[in-house]
């Protein structure tokens, strides 16, 4: 071969190789379409998505309404797994999220801690999570979680029982109230208590009864729209040595605050799953509101 002939055959391979790198891989026509919910459920960025499981997040957001221009309030949002979907979402979308969380300077050590981990997760990708407006749910006064009537979509996700330990879910369910739009949904997860019995108002098993959410959401002027069983977990027996923290993910074995024990069997606890949870939708009436009767069966919270 030539020395013309050889330095053509370089250049036309060179020519090919650089033509496959401009090429992309084809597109996974499974994929869910960029944007969607479905999209921003299946990311990589996902914080634990194996909870999806027993949390099931697509279904639960639609029962409540999401949509993606929307401004949602999430409160307490923890270490963030449903921030991690609701914050694509909504970025991509035009919408807005608003996370109401511990406060940061004068909460406990362990609430400055998950405001710390949220904080390492969600503030470096503004790009992907958008501008997540931050704000604090006090312990002590009422809090501007949000501007009044600026909110299409609150959302209690398993927390109730910790404002209720706090003293101060009255307050902060009224506080969402003036925050969400006339017309406003509410959304309710919460680790669901058996309806017999008398509800510990601190909640200290993490179990509460259906009736009291509904009763304690009546109180704040919300009217009930529905209930689904989405997140119900038939296995759920609710009489845990632990409270619901005994069962998955967290798995405790021993009393808070107390060294693990390594000699307490999880494998029960593994085969039940996670909690049996209500899901429930609320809403903030359109026209002026008026007093309703209390829920059968309950009395009002002490």
């Amino acid at each position: 071969m030539s020395l013309l002939t050889r330095r053509q055959a370089t250049l036309t391979l060179a020519g090919a190789l650089a033509a496959c790198g401009q090429h992309q891989p084809p597109a996974d026509p499974d994929a869910p379409p960029q944007g969607s919910l479905a999209w921003a459920i299946a990311g990589p960025w996902r914080f634990d998505p194996d909870r999806d499981e027993w949390r099931h997040p697509l279904q639960t957001l639609l029962f409540w309404g999401l949509e993606g221009d929307m401004t949602v309030l999430q409160v307490l949002p923890g270490l963030g797994w449903y921030t991690s979907i609701l914050a694509p979402y909504l970025a991509a979308n035009g919408g807005h999220l608003i996370d109401a969380s511990f406060d940061p300077d004068n909460g406990t050590m362990a609430e400055r801690e998950v405001v710390a981990a949220w904080e390492a997760r969600f503030t470096h990708n503004p790009r992907l999570f958008g501008n997540i407006r931050r704000t604090i749910v006090s312990d002590t006064q009422a809090s501007a979680v949000a501007p009044a009537n600026s909110v299409d979509l609150a959302i209690f996700a398993n927390n109730l029982h910790t404002l209720m330990a706090k003293g101060i879910a009255e307050r902060v369910l009224a506080d969402v109230f003036r925050a969400l739009k006339p017309g406003g949904a509410l959304g309710v997860e919460q680790h669901r208590a058996a309806s017999t019995g008398i509800q510990d108002p601190l909640a200290t098993s993490g179990y509460v009864q259906e009736a009291y959410v509904r009763l304690l959401a009546q109180e704040a002027r919300f009217e009930f729209v529905a209930a689904s069983d989405v997140n119900a977990n038939p296995h759920d027996t609710r009489n845990h040595p632990f409270g619901v923290w005994t069962l998955p993910p967290t798995l405790r074995t021993a009393p808070l605050g107390r060294p693990d024990n390594p000699r307490f069997d999880t494998a029960r606890y593994r085969a039940i799953g996670e909690s049996d949870r209500m899901t429930l939708k609320f809403r903030k009436p359109s026209g002026p509101t008026s007093a309703t009767a209390p829920v059968s069966g309950v009395g009002p919270p002490p």
